[in-house]
């Protein structure tokens, strides 16, 4: 059974970091795309982000670009997501999701995309 976990979401005021956790069981980690998305209330899932297990490759929404990083820990299955910089706008419920079928750079973004979910963490970014 996969299951993807996130935990490390919390309050913080703008300009602080957080580092979100996706401790991922029962699927595998090797060459396969896991992403980052949010959604805040009243509003679509969004992607933050996403990585390529298999060769690193990453990208990031343009909201997030030079403050967001995903990072991954193969050894201990767990994909990463520091976030610095925080605005109020990054408010919002943090999911992590897998997928082992192709991704590309202009499907990424897509929440349908992905076969597997998280159940979300949420952030409060406070000004």
């Amino acid at each position: 059974q996969v299951q993807l976990v996130e935990s490390g979401g919390g309050s913080v005021q703008a300009g602080g970091s957080l580092r979100l956790s996706c401790a991922v069981s029962g699927y595998s980690v090797n060459s396969n795309w896991m992403a980052w998305f949010r959604q805040a209330p009243g509003k679509e899932r969004e992607g933050v982000g996403y990585i390529y297990t298999g060769g690193g490759r990453t990208d990031y929404a343009d909201s997030v670009k030079g403050r967001f990083t995903i990072a991954l820990d193969n050894a201990k299955r767990t994909v990463f997501l520091q976030m610095n910089s925080l605005k109020p706008e990054d408010t919002a419920m943090y999911y992590c999701a897998a997928t082992d079928l192709g991704i590309g750079a202009s499907t990424w973004r897509q929440a349908g995309a992905y076969r597997y979910w998280g159940h979300g963490t949420q952030v409060t970014v406070s000004s």
